[in-house]
């Protein structure tokens, strides 16, 4: 029975722990004394959802400690400058390399001077020259470091058939998520004759953001799909396959549709056109939209232990985090699954052969 209970307290740690973690982030600075708790439950959320230079986990403002894990800073300005996130203390310092001084300001870099000064515009922008940033972020090592896994896992699972005909060790957990993207998403979509080649492609978008999602829910903070810029980048590239790769039907199909009576035909044409851009646009914006919109609900939840005094409300939002984050499971799952079967689809139009007789 302890053991159980242990094992059941475990689980609510771990599911737990990376809201709180994320209720602690964002203002970390002085000025967060200043602010009310809903304000600083607000930059928390808005901090979260953005990109960031190090992985900050906690924060003590009474004894000025935090928690995080520097990563490297790379800009382009009057020749290359490498450092580490570390020298901003968290954007409470100027960070001096090769005689220049950088600031970091709401998680973007500016030129400044030994002292810090930014200076701003009528509408509160900052006007201070901003180097070409090609900085490892969180976001950017979250998904070299996925990819990597990725990588192991897969070749290990090839490994594992050079001797039979059986899936060995890790390999006997992603044989049945192969099998699962190829009859249950590709084959369907695509075809048995054409889905071949679109294999590689399926399998990799749909475990990749199936794994980076799973890791958003860590106590790292990790929000890669929540960033619009990857899941365009994700977009682009089902686009431009769908493009390269779509038959001559496909094309005929956009432009002078079969079956259908000429003026009916000019007007459809650029309809479809349209069409063709939309398609990758709703990719673009579902995933990006739920996996934020899951995050803030999350966090305004979190937040929301901290506004209210009445311990019967707070258990309330407690048990309504738990049971939300566990759904978050549920939909880190889904939304790889959305995203993949929807890009299956498109590869099926492409490929689609018809008979005009």
């Amino acid at each position: 029975m302890r053991k159980k209970l242990g094992l059941f307290n475990l689980i609510i740690a771990l599911v737990l722990a990376p809201f709180f973690a994320l209720a602690s982030e964002g203002s970390t600075h002085h000025e967060a004394d200043s602010m009310s708790i809903r304000e600083q439950i607000k930059a928390d959320i808005q901090h979260h959802l953005k990109d960031a230079h190090d992985f900050h986990v906690w924060s003590d403002e009474e004894n000025d400690l935090h928690l995080s894990m520097p990563l490297p800073v790379i800009l382009i300005d009057e020749g290359l400058q490498v450092f580490m996130s570390s020298a901003f203390h968290h954007g409470e310092s100027v960070a001096e390399v090769n005689g220049n001084h950088y600031v970091l300001h709401h998680n973007h870099i500016y030129k400044t001077d030994a002292e810090g000064t930014l200076e701003y515009d009528e509408e509160g922008h900052v006007m201070n020259a901003a180097p070409l940033d090609f900085s490892i972020t969180k976001n950017v090592f979250s998904i070299f470091l996925m990819s990597i896994i990725i990588f192991f896992l897969f070749k290990a699972l090839g490994d594992g058939y050079k001797n039979g005909l059986v899936a060995r060790g890790i390999g006997k957990f992603l044989e049945p998520l192969v099998i699962f993207v190829r009859d249950e998403i590709a084959i369907p979509n695509i075809g048995k004759e054409h889905h071949r080649k679109y294999m590689g492609y399926l399998l990799t978008i749909f475990v990749f953001i199936w794994f980076i999602n799973l890791a958003g829910l860590t106590p790292l903070g990790i929000n890669v799909t929540g960033n619009i810029a990857v899941t365009f980048a994700l977009a682009i590239m089902t686009f431009l396959i769908t493009q390269f790769t779509a038959k001559g039907y496909y094309w005929k199909h956009i432009f002078w549709m079969p079956g259908v009576p000429v003026p009916m035909k000019i007007i459809l044409a650029p309809i479809e056109l349209l069409g063709v851009f939309i398609k990758p646009f709703a990719l673009m914006i579902r995933l990006y939209a739920n996996i934020s919109a899951g995050h803030i609900v999350l966090m305004s939840l979190i937040g929301l232990l901290f506004i209210f005094n009445n311990w019967f409300a707070r258990g309330a939002f407690l048990g309504l985090t738990f049971f939300l984050s566990l759904i978050e499971l549920l939909v880190a799952f889904l939304q790889a699954y959305i995203f993949t079967m929807l890009t299956a689809l498109y590869f099926g139009f492409a490929v689609e052969e018809h008979d005009d007789h």
